[in-house]
């Protein structure tokens, strides 16, 4: 598996747990919006600690950028990156993932499940054909929400955000069940993208093909 050691240019936290870092592009590194690599910190013992993470940049941009959520509860690869700042080091490998635009459908995502759709939107935006997506999100508090403002420039009122651990005045307080799928989506015939935690990916896509939706349809991380 090839391999890519990047300098970090830029790291900085976006919300109260998760920090965005801007790194070197390897020449010739190109990838489909919506994938991720596998990414260690170049430090000794650390190197061969690969974790997941997504692209969240345009792809023609001389910069790779990750979304990282920070999990400082135990001594774990995001917590040394919750420390690791510029001028460090990654370890990045080759492109990677099965979530990449099809057609136009609904998006749905939960905490940093958003992270390949960032990637996915801005692309399409660049190319004027982001009309016809529409995107639910849902994370704990309002708080835990990853680039709020730039979803709101980029879907205008085809963005749905979900809380389910408080209640803002004009958004939803609760999950995203099949109850909440049927009240809010009219059609189950376009496509779908779904990505977040492994039991919401589950959950979500049981409801979604219970309500109709063919796995031709659904894109989801494999």
């Amino acid at each position: 598996m090839k391999s890519y050691i990047v300098k970090i240019l830029q790291s900085v936290y976006i919300t109260h747990d998760v920090k965005c870092f801007i790194v070197e592009k390897p020449e010739n590194y190109d990838f489909i919006p919506g994938q991720a690599t596998e990414v260690a910190v170049n430090l000794p013992g650390w190197e061969d600690k690969l974790r997941p993470f997504t692209f969240t940049n345009l792809r023609e941009q001389k910069h790779l950028e990750f979304m990282i959520k920070i999990y400082r509860d135990h001594e774990g690869v995001t917590n040394l990156l919750g420390k690791t700042n510029a001028g460090a080091e990654l370890i990045i490998h080759e492109p990677f993932g099965a979530i990449q635009f099809k057609e136009p459908g609904v998006f749905i995502a939960a905490g940093a499940g958003i992270t390949p759709f960032l990637s996915i939107f801005r692309d399409l935006y660049r190319k004027n054909q982001l009309y016809g997506n529409t995107l639910i999100y849902t994370n704990k508090t309002s708080d835990d929400v990853i680039m709020d403002i730039e979803l709101r420039k980029l879907l205008k009122n085809n963005y749905l955000k979900v809380f389910t651990r408080e209640n803002v005045i004009g958004f939803a307080g609760k999950r995203i069940d099949r109850n909440f799928l049927i009240d809010n989506i009219a059609d189950f015939g376009q496509h779908f993208y779904v990505c977040g935690p492994d039991d919401f990916v589950k959950n979500t896509t049981k409801n979604l093909s219970e309500l109709g939706v063919t796995s031709d349809f659904l894109i989801i991380e494999e």
